[in-house]
């Protein structure tokens, strides 16, 4: 590790310091100055390319998950995040989790299309759709593409409940669908709030909104009537364990009503991403942190198995969540938020469609 790190100038605002090539790739690759030009390598720019998927829906059968089905408009993220479990899945396309996972990114302009038609299938049943669960569906690009919104559209249109998870404050723009949702039960938000360090957090999540800013979001959806859980996500052993009560309580002092935390995951190749990071910015503290980690993981870097993978194991797990417990307790904020309703969901008629006579 640390070998193939790319300069800081070419790299800068980027949460990785490498762009290994993807675990499938017979051959890696590496920037280099030849010595043909005396000109710097030019820094890594935001790419977007487009895709058109025959479907949108993603389902799953996890028992760690409140969800059963997903949907993501963007592959890659811009936002950078070093602890994102998401960068291995950029290695099936043929990038790097590393900086290509951050700027080498996928937008999926007919998802709310695709969508519409998946539910309109006789067989469709209604359950809670997540938005957000592999990448943010409000990094800067959905300000061009505004995807997230289209689907958003379809769903209020349809009736059906949506759970949203984000860091991004372009949330904010689309306060006025998720209010009338969610005064029908209908729409839930989770921010997430990695820690309340502004110089940790930018440097950790490099394109995300502020910690503070983020407490305003939770501010102004929770204003609008929109049910809000803070997530402490992810708690990092040695780094920002010490902050699971200030973030918490924080977030129930912005209009949470509902808290979770989930354990540093460090699947696949984040795991020697997130070590690159440390041994850069945090020197001092990153064998600590990796110790505390492996604790509550069997000596692993990372164990994926359910019921434990966002919570670990061990007793430096169980005093975390112990902790947990307790500030919920004393701030008065629930684990889960209410059930969303699935009983109002009806497809609108499509064109040339008929009304019935019952």
């Amino acid at each position: 590790m640390g070998s193939d790190k790319i300069d800081a100038d070419i790299r800068r605002g980027r949460g990785a310091v490498t762009n290994r090539a993807g675990r499938f790739e017979e051959f890696q690759r590496e920037r280099v100055d030849d010595g043909w030009t005396e000109e710097p390598l030019p820094p890594f720019r935001t790419e977007v390319s487009i895709e058109q998927p025959r479907s949108v829906i993603t389902k799953n059968s996890s028992p760690d998950l409140a969800f059963d089905r997903s949907l993501n408009p963007y592959r890659g993220c811009e936002h950078g995040c070093i602890y994102c479990y998401a960068r291995p899945t950029h290695a099936w396309l043929g990038y790097s989790a590393g900086l290509d996972f951050e700027t080498r990114l996928i937008a999926r302009p007919d998802a709310a299309v695709l969508l519409e038609k998946e539910l309109r299938r006789k067989s469709y049943q209604v359950a809670p759709l997540a938005l957000g669960t592999n990448t943010d569906p409000y990094q800067p690009i959905e300000g061009q593409y505004q995807i997230t919104r289209q689907v958003l559209e379809v769903l209020e249109r349809f009736q059906h409940p949506v759970l949203i998870i984000t860091k991004g404050a372009l949330i904010e723009r689309d306060v006025d669908i998720l209010s009338r949702m969610a005064a029908k039960g209908l729409a839930q938000v989770g921010i997430s709030v990695t820690s309340l360090q502004a110089d940790l957090s930018r440097r950790m999540e490099p394109r995300v909104p502020s910690p503070a800013r983020r407490l305003r979001m939770i501010r102004t959806l929770s204003d609008a009537g929109v049910p809000v859980r803070v997530m402490a996500s992810p708690v990092i052993p040695g780094l920002t364990d010490h902050e699971l009560e200030p973030i918490l309580e924080a977030g129930r002092d912005a209009g949470a009503i509902a808290a979770t935390y989930i354990l540093l995951r460090l699947p696949g190749e984040v795991s020697d991403l997130f070590q690159d990071w440390l041994e850069e910015h945090y020197p001092d503290r990153a064998q600590r942190v990796m110790n505390q980690m492996r604790e509550m993981r069997d000596g692993q870097d990372y164990q994926s198995g359910f019921g434990e993978r966002f919570v670990g194991r061990g007793v430096v797990a169980e005093l975390l969540k112990q902790r947990y417990q307790k500030a919920c307790r004393r701030l008065g904020v629930t684990k889960t938020l209410p059930d969303m309703r699935c009983d109002l969901f009806v497809p609108p008629l499509a064109a040339g469609d008929q009304l019935s006579l019952f």
